[in-house]
């Protein structure tokens, strides 16, 4: 069984920052991505940055060059600066992790999310 546990949402002004974190917990072997989706209201809900074991990274076009993923290896955390935030990066904000459980299997999995609230 592994848990995500999700932290850092809130309300911000516009061109503000805010930082998400998600740690991972539970029993695995390895954790072979984490990344952070978003839903907002009346969206689908959508990948905003993807980091990998090997430290490749993917941003969504609408925020790069205003947020980054970073990961610690060592906590199994998984953070999400977010700078110059604007009123459309509102949404509930989802941990994604995919782990390797040994034999060659994955099992991806979820945080609860997180509001993030940018006011205009």
């Amino acid at each position: 069984q592994v848990q995500l546990a999700e932290s850092g949402g809130g309300l911000v002004q516009t061109g503000g920052s805010l930082r998400l974190s998600c740690a991972a917990s539970g029993i695995f072997f390895s954790i072979n991505a984490m990344g952070w989706y978003r839903q907002g209201p009346g969206k689908q809900r959508e990948m905003v940055a993807v980091i990998r074991s090997g430290g490749r990274t993917n941003y969504v076009d609408s925020v790069k060059g205003r947020f980054t993923i970073s990961r610690d290896n060592a906590k199994n955390t998984v953070f999400l600066q977010m700078n110059s935030l604007k009123p459309e990066d509102t949404a509930v904000y989802y941990c994604n992790a995919e782990f390797g459980i040994g034999g060659g299997r994955t099992l991806l999995s979820w945080g609860q999310g997180t509001q993030v609230t940018v006011s205009s």
